[in-house]
């Protein structure tokens, strides 16, 4: 892939304001880049927002990115740069992103998020994951890839990509192109992260156990009936607040932070 070589960039998004002041402040963004970016509102799901993302797609790789992500000026060359090590190493490579897990539950990624901090380290060559983060994922056009249609909401859909992915006979890997998540860290997902991942457990039966970044999806649904149940102790017996790490507001000084631990 050559570095000049132009991506299309897909983001979900309900809030402009999060989109203007962080995704789009990125410096790859500045000036003429000659990127796609499609601004995807309004979509009931974040599957159906980015399948029609695919079919619009001008170029063959294409990023999907979360609103309040910011790409520092090396990610697009860590970007490129671990792409050019798969077409050596794996040429079929199915999904990638900064952020992942093993079958085994080792995290891997490079990647600083708020309430979490500095998540990993550099490392040279991609890390083969079972599923990524829906922070960013990247994948190509011509593989065929598509998210499913059904799953409802905004969640687990890089489970399911990078699921469908392996159903096609493709790895999925974890790259070290840093990049800076401002959300906010909550103690408690709401009812629809749970609807996805009953749906995702009907689905991918066959495929099970499958790991994830915020929890393990099981036949039996064990860990998730844990989740809840350390959730309902939080609110209703330590009276906790749900969000345990606000987002950001000065995002400069957050990028300086961040960058500077790099």
């Amino acid at each position: 892939m050559k570095t000049t070589e132009t991506i299309t960039f897909a983001v979900a998004v309900n809030n402009e304001e999060l989109l203007e002041t962080h995704f789009l402040a990125s410096p790859s963004f500045r000036g003429e880049h000659g990127h796609q970016i499609l601004v995807q509102k309004s979509f009931s799901s974040a599957t159906k927002a980015y399948n029609d993302a695919i079919d619009r797609a001008r170029n063959d790789l294409i990023v999907f990115c979360h609103q309040d992500i910011f790409l520092p000026e090396s990610w697009l060359n860590q970007l490129h740069g671990a792409i050019r090590q798969l077409e050596i190493l794996d040429p079929n490579w199915g999904v990638i992103g900064p952020g992942g897990i093993t079958r085994d539950g080792r995290g891997q990624g490079h990647l600083y998020s708020t309430g979490l901090g500095m998540i990993g380290t550099p490392f040279p060559e991609p890390r083969q994951v079972q599923t990524l983060d829906e922070i960013v994922l990247v994948l190509r056009k011509s593989s065929g890839l598509r998210f499913d249609d059904h799953l409802p909401h905004f969640h687990l859909y890089g489970t399911d990509i990078c699921l469908q992915a392996a159903k096609r006979g493709m790895n999925n890997y974890a790259i070290s192109a840093f990049c800076i998540h401002n959300t906010v860290q909550c103690l408690m997902l709401p009812p629809q992260f749970y609807e996805s991942c009953n749906y995702m457990r009907r689905v991918w039966k066959d495929s099970l156990p499958v790991r994830t970044t915020c929890t393990e999806l099981t036949r039996f649904g064990i860990p998730l009936y844990w989740r809840r149940l350390r959730e309902a102790y939080f609110r209703y017996v330590q009276r906790r607040d749900e969000v345990v790490g606000p987002r950001v507001e000065d995002l400069q000084q957050l990028v300086q932070e961040a960058c500077g631990k790099v």
